[in-house]
């Protein structure tokens, strides 16, 4: 059977290589660099050239203390900084490629500097002995939202909590870009149960639900939508929108049950040991002192010193000081101790979010119909269930629902009531959730479990697409009773016989109710890399789904 490491890795070297390519065609759009701003006061016969590749967010500050730095009152030798802008994700894949051109590097967050260790250990390769010098600067991550619905928001206090539990709509910009997005989800998980992780897989199923093409798209779909909506962003995110949009402001909302911040290090690349390298490395040191001595143009352009200081008398949108009691500032700070934590959760999302193919096979027997508690029949509970896990899927998601019993389709114990498409069709979404739906009209038979399970395997396999994770979901609350049908130990043989593992097809079961076979189910999951899941309670269906969907991107080994 192939395992986690091969499906991971096979779809994470796509990634790399897409990535890379891109970068390419980046880089050789911006060859020799961003052009230098125009120098100020007289201009110096000799000056001494680096080349500093920063982060969007912060090129505007970084730009005017470049530019001063040429003047020969600088007092740095009239040292010519070119300021090249390039995104942290893109500048983290020529780096780990051998393909970086800068002296010193400014990312968006130390989170990208975890990444591009953790990509050069995935492509074999050492990490670069760079120098990260720590921060230059900070910006807290908080919820922007609309100013036409500020009033509305804050009818109740703003917590991440409240994202967390669906209460206020928010838009996660794409985590694998937005490093804001990143640092919020592990506000989100700070406020989570550690004796649940569940409750923050379903955060992340439902932020995961639609992702933007890019931090101003998501802007945007705020901005046009009906119900008061917020995005998870940076301070200067939202200063440097509201500069540009007058109209269409923002306001920088700060959660107060989680306090956390995007930093800027200094990163100083490699040099050579000779005369010259070392001569280069005493430029980057003399620009580094520069951005600490002179913070103005950080604060002017909406970011705040390393401390977490800075007045922001001039940006539109945020409080002018934090409001954060020192405790919490000083958790605020610890960027660089958190940047692993937030790695971790990158990962997950990666996990959580890579394209699935998958077939959701749904018990409709007899049994079905009988009482669950709270006076609802177990399809009532296995219906409010499976609408809101459904519901919480990407649209990068392909499903496809059958119905199963006993001799539902002449002597077949199964029948296609949806079949596999993108859940991005919103004519498909539709199908599927008019099939669940329908479910009480549909019960009827005994439970056929044994040959549906091999027949679905088979139609995912047939179908079977590389780029994915083909998976079957299987939801039961019986045994089988399928007398005509094949037994435990012949399914198990010839699940065996047909596995391929280039083409692995986990089956993940969920038994609902006392009267499942928990054996035979742990038995079907063994044999195809999946697992087996029971929900006793009817309380507990909806979390037992939720961890289940979750968890089909890492099998068949989630380890």
């Amino acid at each position: 059977m192939a395992r986690r490491g091969a499906i991971i890795g096979i779809a994470a070297g796509a990634a790399v290589i897409a990535l890379l390519v891109t970068v390419g065609i980046v880089w050789i759009g911006n060859t020799g660099g961003s052009e230098p701003a125009a120098a100020s006061g007289a201009s110096c016969e000799e000056t001494e050239q680096l080349v500093v590749v920063v982060d969007p967010s912060i090129a505007t500050a970084v730009g005017v203390i470049a530019d001063r730095l040429r003047s020969p009152a600088s007092g740095e030798d009239c040292l010519d900084a070119q300021v090249v802008t390039q995104a942290s994700a893109d500048s983290v894949a020529q780096i780990a490629a051998g393909a970086f051109d800068g002296d010193a590097w400014i990312p968006g967050s130390s989170v990208w500097v975890e990444r591009l260790a953790a990509l050069t250990s995935f492509m074999g390769q050492s990490m670069p002995e760079i120098d990260n010098r720590g921060s230059i600067a900070v910006s807290p991550v908080v919820l922007g939202v609309p100013e036409k619905h500020a009033d509305a928001v804050e009818v109740e206090p703003v917590t991440w909590a409240r994202v967390r539990d669906r209460q206020l709509p928010t838009i996660l910009p794409d985590p694998e870009a937005s490093a804001a997005s990143v640092a919020g989800l592990y506000a989100v998980r700070s406020v989570s149960s550690t004796a649940d992780p569940r409750q923050f897989a379903g955060a992340m199923m439902a932020l995961g639900k639609q992702i933007p093409a890019s931090t101003e798209a998501a802007i945007a779909s705020a901005l046009t939508a009906e119900t008061p909506t917020a995005v998870i962003l940076t301070e200067v995110e939202i200063v440097e929108h509201n500069r540009d949009n007058p109209d269409d402001r923002l306001v920088a909302e700060y959660p107060g049950d989680a306090s956390v911040a995007l930093e800027y290090p200094f990163v100083a690349m490699p040099v050579s040991d000779d005369e010259a390298g070392q001569a280069r490395a005493r430029l980057v040191t003399a620009f580094e002192r520069a951005l600490r001595v002179d913070a103005n143009p950080i604060v002017e352009a909406g970011l705040r010193r390393p401390d977490g200081s800075g007045t922001l008398t001039n940006a539109g949108g945020v409080m002018a000081v934090l409001p954060f009691a020192d405790d919490a500032l000083a958790t605020l700070l610890k960027a660089q101790e958190i940047g692993a934590a937030q790695l971790d959760i990158l990962r997950l999302w990666g996990t959580m979010t890579l394209r699935s193919r998958m077939l959701a096979v749904i018990d409709v027997s007899g049994s079905m119909e009988e009482p669950a508690g709270n006076g609802l029949r177990r399809i009532d509970i296995f219906q409010q269930a499976a609408g809101g896990a459904l519901g919480q899927m990407s649209g990068e998601v392909e499903l496809g629902v059958w119905l199963f019993s006993t001799a539902r389709a002449g002597e077949q114990d199964w029948e296609e009531a949806a079949p596999i498409a993108p859940l991005v069709d919103s004519a498909h979404t539709a199908q599927v959730m008019q099939v669940v739906g329908s479910l009480p009209a549909r019960l009827g038979g005994a439970t056929g479990l044994y040959d549906t399970t091999l027949a679905a395997v088979q139609r995912v396999r047939e179908g079977y697409d590389p780029e994915m994770v083909n998976s079957v979901l299987l939801i039961t609350d019986g045994k089988n009773e399928d007398e005509n049908g094949i037994d435990l130990d012949t399914l198990i043989a010839k699940l065996n016989e047909q596995a391929d593992p280039a083409k692995p097809v986990p089956v993940i079961l969920v038994g609902f109710g006392p009267d499942t076979d928990l054996g035979a189910m742990q038995r079907i999951a063994e044999a195809t890399g999946g697992a087996a899941y029971t929900a006793h309670r009817p309380e507990d269906l909806s979390a037992v789904l939720v961890d289940a969907l979750f968890q089909r991107g890492c099998r068949p080994d989630c380890g």
